[in-house]
């Protein structure tokens, strides 16, 4: 296989599964529980490939689903970096609030 059908075949299947995902999390496809961990296991497998980081992104802003996957795989890198700031910022907010009680009891 050459380097580019192989590329193209990563994105694809990111795609796809990205589609996916997006489905399920709007409701529009339904899976269970273990269902939805391995969709998203392999999501994160897929996403941990070598592909072009702008075909990469492209899909992640069509489906917020798998960008969530993704800040969570490089969330030690990047933080929040798919998220609008605003977001970012309070989730960061009730993290720190959620460890503050746990560490008063």
């Amino acid at each position: 296989m050459n380097p580019d059908s192989t590329i193209r075949s990563r994105l694809e299947t990111v795609f796809a599964l990205a589609h996916l995902l997006q489905r399920v999390e709007v409701g529009r496809a339904r899976a269970d529980a273990d269902a939805y961990r391995h969709l998203v296991s392999q999501l994160q497998a897929a996403l941990a490939e070598e592909m072009p980081a702008d075909a990469v992104q492209a899909i992640l802003a069509a489906y917020p689903a798998a960008g969530e996957v993704y800040e969570n795989l490089h969330y030690e890198q990047a933080g929040l970096s798919l998220a609008p700031l605003e977001r970012s910022v309070a989730s960061e907010q009730a993290a720190k609030a959620v460890l503050a009680r746990a560490a008063a009891h």
